[in-house]
């Protein structure tokens, strides 16, 4: 035996699952594997007959490469659908594309070079058409590309002539539910994107505006009397038509060198201090005593009164509000109380129209203010200009500022009937469970105070409002039942029919006008807001396709969608249906980089997810999202991702040992639980309990802790511990030696249910591990099942054992300053002598003979722990009652497992008897 090489007889790993992951080659090689097997439908014919688990995808917009905050997004919804597959239920995933809108009308348009009313509507949507089927065919690869597992073939589009049918018939629900009307209300609107916005389409942005006070001269006293009203936007000073004060605040007559002027009282001091004003108060009196008091504009030849207002505040400019009823809500709920008129001298772009003063006609507001607050001063009505900084509303689309201005619009009403839409809504939301709970104070707030429903948009791209105008007496019409024929044609010829048909062939045959028997008609060109739109998906997708159900039990998107498709979906069930469309909403934060920073193009912080998947491969990306806890704001750069990828190191380097040591493990030789080691018995148990907390984790979102609890699983359980213990029984004992048979037996358990525990997150590395499994039966680990819940563990295994691994903790912080000494450069060249007392005594002699291989020594003895000497070593945080001496092992070294012993024919006795057996086979 002297001179044969040992290492030849050793169990050495054997697995052809490389050390290397090299994502970014072998994902695409696991993507077209799942499409040539038809992964999608596998996985729902294998659990066609259990319990449905619906997540509704929200429609991403086409237009433009994935963001990083569409991948997060989309492997969040990918975590849950497989998750929820591997628990046992079907789960149907169909992903869906919003298509209408202004952001690929702006697109053709700019490509065109035109304007809306020099083209023809049905060119221009063929073009937005076109260039929407671009991007979704770009981003469908791009998810499919992140591991997302759905029916990728037939997705849900909103521009599907079937899906725009839907939207019209929804529309028509709200038509016989007497919710929809007309009216010229203000609304926020775009003069760039020349279209009224939604509340949902706006941004808050820091902006600098004028800040000036104005003397509006009261024409009843004798004296020269002023009202004193504080705007920050001088282009509405033209629309002005009343002032509002606060019935119960005070207010007082300042005798001044510019007349008599009237402020709040709580405001004066600092309305002097601005203005450089002095004088005596003459007067005090009640807001409420001023009202119908009648004063003369600025610059217009026009009369106004005063009104009141109990939102007139005194926190503020000068307790006085001057009155634009065509430029504000709260200014035309005034106008509607006091029946003032309702100007509107400002075009679709933003321009003073013919009904401005001429020296302002065409010019842009925002470049007016400058010319208004130069009038003001050339009148003597300027009392102070200077600039404030605060919060304005800018359009999301164009990022322009955005302006309030009555036009006709189409509403949707929140507060008609019994119970109103706004009150089923609120219903409706305290029964919605929302995650984080924190969703429901937010979506609730933001229900209780908007306003109606703006579903109208001056645009072409879009579905239409299915509504027409009588020639002859102006008589508007629309009906369920109108509606109900147009979205047949719809459905048959796309909603492009409304550009194409005129009015009578959209109408039923022989339609006469209900007021004045007229046959001539005109149709509605507005189309539908978008999230009418997307808001509508739980019809068109959930209730239409057989495969799924209504309600949803999960909507999954970002926390801006409590103000968008959360909120628009809610308002058009409850609408439709009475309820919400979902049971549960799940909200994500926003993607930002390292500092904390939104991601822009102008900062240079920007991570493309394509990039990432280039350089890291995708199962990194989505590594990344499990370990962030994402119902907060998420931060993601280059050093973070390399954080990460070492992360994936270790699991998957754990994999690759536990796959390598079961090269020659057939399973049907699985060696029954009682006839098991202890160690490996301990192991299985403590797989279990991990196995059980994964499982509730998955089940409450939790996927941080997922991600932390398998890292640290992998990284100090199984490999610094029990792989670490079971190299030896793997390595050196005879292949077929129970022992070892043991070890693979558990080691082979464990790899099972480890590779579906991390299926959901690590996909692709998953999928590739399983390849290599023996004795795997399915196609895909996707059609594999989590493990079943233990209800019961073996709490005596892991209580022994649990002690046991606590003091080889000591052993290896005794190894550890036996090493910076010197005396041993390798654990084996020790020998570890352990001191203890009582219990912990009596447990370690019982294990004496095994406790080398647990503190991976040559040699171990357990004495009485009075017997140690003053240097032993102790770790009263890991455990105390317990002393470690280090020594040098005795023996040589056995140049086959490495361990000291006395040598027999050049090995220890162990290997001795190992290789006998070998030679004798």
């Amino acid at each position: 035996m002297a001179g044969k090489d040992y290492k030849e007889t050793l169990n050495l790993p054997k697995t052809q699952f490389p050390m290397r992951g090299n994502l970014p080659k072998k994902e695409p090689e696991i993507l077209k594997k799942w499409q040539e097997i038809g992964l999608y439908k596998k996985v729902l014919e294998e659990h066609k007959c259990d319990d449905k688990f619906i997540l509704h995808d929200g429609p991403p917009y086409a237009n433009g490469h994935i963001h990083i905050g569409h991948a997060l997004n989309k492997i969040l919804k990918d975590i849950v659908i497989k998750s929820k597959l591997m628990q046992g239920y079907q789960v149907p995933f169909v992903p869906g594309w919003d298509c209408h809108g202004l952001p690929i009308e702006r697109a053709v348009f700019k490509e065109i070079k035109k304007r809306k009313d020099e083209v023809d509507p049905v060119e221009v949507r063929k073009k937005c058409r076109n260039y929407a089927e671009k991007w979704v065919k770009t981003q469908k690869e791009e998810f499919i590309r992140l591991g997302v597992l759905g029916d990728w073939e037939n997705p849900y589009i909103t521009m599907d002539p079937k899906y725009q049918a839907d939207i019209v018939r929804e529309l028509g629900k709200f038509f016989e539910k007497g919710l929809v009307y007309r009216a010229k209300k203000p609304v926020y609107w775009c003069p760039s994107c020349v279209t009224a916005l939604a509340e949902a389409e706006i941004e808050y942005w820091e902006e600098k505006s004028p800040s000036i006070y104005v003397a509006f001269k009261v024409k009843d006293f004798p004296e020269e009397t002023y009202l004193v009203i504080w705007t920050t936007t001088p282009w509405t000073l033209p629309a002005n038509v009343a002032i509002a004060v606060n019935p119960e605040l005070k207010y007082v007559i300042l005798k001044t060198e510019k007349g008599n002027l009237i402020v709040a009282k709580e405001l004066l001091n600092d309305f002097k201090e601005k203005t450089g004003l002095e004088g005596e108060v003459i007067k005090e009196f009640k807001g409420s005593e001023i009202e119908g008091l009648t004063y003369t504009h600025p610059f217009i030849d026009r009369e106004g009164k005063v009104v009141l207002a109990d939102y007139v505040a005194s926190d503020t400019g000068t307790g006085l509000v001057h009155i634009a009823p065509g430029h504000g809500e709260e200014d035309y709920q005034v106008g509607l109380k006091y029946n003032l008129p309702i100007l509107v001298p400002v075009d679709d772009y933003g321009r003073f129209t013919d009904e401005a003063p001429q020296w302002l006609k065409g010019m842009k507001i925002w470049e007016a203010n400058k010319v208004i607050i130069e009038k003001l001063k050339e009148l003597g009505n300027l009392l102070y200009a200077g600039e404030i900084t605060h919060s304005y509303p800018h359009c999301w689309r164009c990022k322009g500022k955005v302006i309030f201005r009555a036009t006709p619009q189409w509403f949707i009403a929140l507060d008609k009937g019994k119970p109103t839409l706004r009150e089923t809504a609120l219903s409706e939301i305290d029964r919605v469970s929302w995650i984080p709970e924190w969703g429901r104070t937010r979506i609730r707030n933001m229900v209780e105070n908007r306003p109606d429903w703006c579903i109208s948009r001056q645009r072409i791209w879009g579905v239409p409002i299915v509504a027409f105008y009588c020639k002859g007496c102006g008589e508007l019409i629309y009906s369920k039942e109108i509606a109900e024929r147009v979205a047949n044609i719809f459905e048959k010829e796309s909603a492009d029919a409304w550009y194409v048909k005129d009015a009578k062939e959209l109408l039923p045959s022989g339609f006469k006008c209900p007021k004045c028997g007229g046959e001539e008609f005109e149709k509605e060109m507005d189309i539908l807001d978008v999230w009418f739109d997307s808001g509508s998906s739980h019809a068109a997708v959930l209730e239409r396709r057989v495969e799924l159900s209504w309600p949803a039990d999960l909507y999954l998107e970002g926390s801006d969608q409590h103000r968008g498709w959360f909120q628009a979906s809610l308002l058009e069930s409850c609408g439709t249906r009475g309820k919400a469309p979902y049971r549960s909403v799940l909200t994500h934060g926003f993607t930002l980089d390292e500092k904390g920073y939104k991601m822009s193009k102008s900062l240079g912080n920007v991570i493309s997810p394509l990039d990432v998947i280039k350089e890291f491969g995708a199962d990194i990306l989505r590594l990344w999202v499990s370990s962030e806890n994402f119902t907060e704001d998420v931060r993601i750069s280059k050093n973070i991702l390399k954080g990460v990828s070492d992360a994936y190191r270790k699991i998957r380097n754990t994999i690759r040992f536990m796959l390598g040591n079961l090269y020659d493990f057939n399973p049907n030789e699985s060696l029954p639980y009682d006839e098991l080691h202890e160690l490996d018995k301990w192991a299985l148990n403590r797989f279990y309990q991990i196995t059980n907390e994964v499982i509730e984790d998955y089940e409450n979102y939790r996927f941080n802790r997922i991600f932390r609890k398998l890292y640290e699983y992998c990284s100090n359980e199984l490999s610094a511990i029990y792989l670490d213990i079971s190299k030896d029984s793997l390595y050196c004992e005879h292949p077929n030696s129970k022992r070892r048979r043991s070890s693979q037996t558990a080691i082979y358990r464990i790899l099972y249910g480890l590779l579906t525990l991390i299926a959901p997150i690590l996909s692709f590395t998953a999928e590739e591990a399983y390849s290599y499994l023996p004795g795997r039966e399915k196609e895909s680990i996707f059609l594999e099942e989590f493990p079943a819940l233990c209800e019961k563990v073996d709490e005596e295994v892991l209580s022994r054992w649990n002690t046991l691994i606590k003091v080889k903790g000591v052993v290896n912080k005794a190894l550890e300053e036996a090493r910076k000494k010197e005396l041993v450069n390798h654990p084996l060249e020790a020998k570890a002598k352990v001191y203890a007392k009582g219990e912990l005594y009596d447990l370690l002699k019982k294990y004496e003979e095994e406790l080398p291989f647990v503190f991976i020594t040559s040699q171990a003895e357990v004495l009485p722990i009075e017997e140690a000497p003053e240097n032993a070593v102790e770790d009263t945080e890991t455990l105390k009652g317990v002393k470690v001496v280090i020594e040098r092992a005795e023996g040589e070294k056995c140049p086959r497992c490495w361990m000291y012993a006395q040598l027999i024919d050049g090995v220890c006795p162990r290997c001795r008897e190992v290789l006998k057996k070998l030679e004798g086979e």
